[in-house]
């Protein structure tokens, strides 16, 4: 028994010392600063379509100049640009590393964790149905959305534009004169007629009719074109697989394609060599509306002549959405980081400058005519409307109808 009543009092001694210990060291902490251990710069990296990606690099460089923070760590954005279809392709194929469904996100190794160092952390694509076809292949391989609809991280468009005609003035009179308004089938008429210029009423020397349109391997542009020009044969904003593959469909798009000088190894700017090498790439073409505006001076100062922007019935619009990443390969701190860079795109001033990059803005309150350099002011008497003439949208294609297009084109066009 007085053993016990010893090794109780032990017992006892230690867990009073214990205790005081506690009472010292928090006693000592009430005086001392709290230190956190710097977690050093929250790294967004957002793969961003080429038609924005000048604009948003300059936005990012000014917001990581302005030392945006997160819970008091600096945030630094990332532009990689990247075409939507391309980026679409390496999310289907996994080649950003997205996690396995059966892997633990809290018990990754050492080679895992480097790996997902440069996993992107939002996409700004050309079309809100880029991310929605990479969810759905995700959804269906890990049983989860990666990219939200709704909610806090849905997407966001953060700028719009659209498909638009742009034609050099000499040869767009030429076609009003004989066609009247410019479509698919005029451009398609022009394109195949065998006299050329001279039979259409044109200048000897201009030769035949050349179209300007991206390649739809390089650029959603060129995809959207074949989609737009299927949109007019048919009548209708809604495109199935089975018009892409109708037989009278395809040799009329295919006599449409052969007026392209050479499509198969055009870049991915097309407006860019558009301006660069004028009449020998083209005569006119279905492209974004911001790359035409964003060339229209230098393609008037090289050539001396402008362009005319005209808008076909059936529209293709790009609404360019923020879409963040939602799964475990990227930090809550990124994830509300490329938030917060989102909110910076959306701001009234950030807003504005995208107008003199030709672009529309997504906020309503913003006048793409309110500033008197803008594009939209300065390019109004070559056809280019503030507000856009009343056409039919086309809809969003699905999987298949991309797939049908594309193969057709490797098929009959890229040789």
């Amino acid at each position: 028994m007085k053993q016990s009543r010893i090794v109780f009092t032990v017992i006892i001694a230690v867990a009073l010392v214990i205790v005081a210990a506690a009472l010292i060291l928090r006693a000592t902490n009430r005086e001392q600063p709290l230190v956190v251990t710097p977690k050093g710069p929250i790294q967004v990296r957002i793969l961003t379509a080429l038609p924005v990606e000048p604009r948003v690099r300059a936005a990012a460089e000014r917001y990581n100049q302005e030392d945006h923070r997160l819970e008091g760590e600096p945030i630094r954005v990332e532009i990689i640009a990247m075409d939507g279809l391309t980026a679409l392709g390496k999310y289907d194929r996994n080649e950003f590393g997205a996690l396995e469904p059966d892997v633990d996100p809290t018990a990754l190794s050492p080679e895992q964790e480097k790996a997902l160092e440069t996993f992107p952390t939002a996409w700004i694509p050309d079309s809100r149905y880029l991310p929605e076809l990479a969810n759905a292949a995700y959804k269906e391989r890990l049983g989860r959305d990666v990219f939200l609809t709704d909610g806090e991280y849905r997407a966001r468009p953060l700028v719009l534009s659209l498909a638009s005609w742009g034609i050099y003035q000499s040869r767009a009179e030429v076609l009003s004169r004989r066609f009247g308004d410019i479509d698919w089938q005029v451009i398609h008429d022009a394109a195949t007629a065998k006299g050329g210029w001279p039979e259409l009423g044109g200048k000897e020397e201009w030769g035949f009719f050349k179209l300007v349109v991206p390649d739809p391997r390089k650029n959603v542009g060129g995809l959207s074109a074949m989609i737009a020009a299927a949109g007019e044969y048919y009548d209708r904003p809604n495109i199935s697989t089975a018009d892409v593959t109708n037989p009278e469909f395809q040799a009329w798009l295919g006599e449409l394609l052969g007026a392209t000088t050479d499509l198969s190894g055009a870049s991915a700017y097309t407006a860019e060599d558009f301006a660069l090498f004028g009449y020998s790439v083209g005569d006119g073409g279905l492209l974004l509306e911001s790359d035409l505006l964003n060339n229209m001076q230098g393609i008037l100062n090289r050539w001396g002549e402008p362009l005319v922007i005209r808008y076909p019935k059936y529209v293709t619009w790009f609404d360019f959405p923020m879409t963040i990443w939602i799964g475990p390969e990227t930090s809550a701190l990124q994830k509300n980081a490329a938030l917060d860079f989102e909110k910076f795109l959306l701001s009234p001033e950030i807003q504005q400058e995208a107008v003199r990059y030709g672009l529309r803005p997504a906020s309503s309150e913003i006048s793409v005519s309110a500033q008197p350099d803008s594009p939209f002011v300065r390019w109004q008497d070559q056809g280019v409307a503030a507000v856009v003439p009343r056409t039919s949208a086309m809809r969003s294609p699905d999987r298949d109808v991309l797939q049908a297009l594309l193969r057709w084109f490797e098929l009959n066009v890229a040789g």
